[in-house]
């Protein structure tokens, strides 16, 4: 069984940096994509940023471009997102996920718990 466990919430004012990390135990880290999401409140969950397997691809959504950075060390089983120049409107409930890859949530079976992010302007 695969488990995800994110940390690094927090209340940070717009401008601000945070980084999030997701530990993941089980046996299928390595062979498995990599995303973050988010959900703020009365809204759907969406795509953040994803990263292959390998580490050799990098997506990201229009608005995590050229201020959130996804990344992962597989020998500490753990992938990272580090968010930068944040804003009001990033604050949600981030959700790291394992599984095919991808901007849809459905190809990922795999979740974590999900931790608070809130951006103060």
């Amino acid at each position: 069984q695969v488990q995800l466990v994110e940390s690094g919430a927090g209340l940070v004012q717009a401008g601000g940096s945070l980084r999030l990390s997701c530990a993941q135990s089980g046996r299928t880290f390595s062979t498995r994509a990599m995303g973050w999401f988010r959900q703020a409140p009365g809204k759907e969950r969406e795509f953040v940023a994803s990263i292959t397997w390998d580490s050799v691809e990098t997506y990201y959504a229009q608005s995590a471009k050229g201020r959130f950075t996804i990344s992962r060390d597989s020998a500490k089983n753990t992938v990272y997102l580090q968010m930068n120049t944040l804003k009001p409107e990033d604050t949600a409930v981030y959700y790291c996920a394992a599984g095919l890859g991808g901007s849809s949530p459905h190809e990922y079976d795999y979740w974590g718990q999900g931790t608070q992010v809130t951006v103060s302007s």
